[in-house]
């Protein structure tokens, strides 16, 4: 599923309309019925926002069946992405801090950068565990 896709589901899980919705979230109504038909995509933001507005975590928007899928990792998988996220922190943290158009970078921002990759690397180990085929799968390590 889409993230316009998720939008709209939960939305009407809500038993909202697309106009309280879009009040709720302080953005048009136009605007939210063009994300749920997939004409636009949403800033981060955005999505935020509409998460807050429908009373659920914005993961729920972002992941393919709506549903977070990290709930598939171990405890290994878990340690690994602290491990890799840390090194990535460590990269990211050098000498001239981490810069964005030339302007450094506020804790905030950089805490958001962070949050955004770890993300990414969580969903990234769970599509890779999809396409391991299991006789190469380490099970062993919970």
């Amino acid at each position: 599923m889409s993230i316009s896709i998720n939008i709209k589901k939960y939305r009407k899980e809500k038993k909202m309309t697309q106009k309280a919705l879009a009040e709720k979230a302080n953005i048009s109504r136009s605007y939210l019925g063009d994300l749920e038909s997939g004409r636009y995509n949403p800033s981060l933001d955005t999505l935020r926002t509409i998460a807050s507005a429908l009373d659920i975590d914005i993961n729920l928007l972002l992941t393919e069946d709506g549903a977070t899928q990290t709930s598939n990792l171990t405890s290994k998988d878990e340690k690994d992405i602290a491990k890799r996220m840390e090194e990535i922190k460590r990269d990211l943290q050098g000498e001239d801090g981490l810069m964005f158009s030339g302007e450094p970078m506020s804790p905030e921002a950089v805490e958001s950068l962070l949050d955004a990759m770890e993300y990414i690397v969580k969903q990234t180990k769970v599509i890779n565990k999809k396409y391991v085929p299991k006789k190469y799968r380490n099970t062993n390590n919970n």
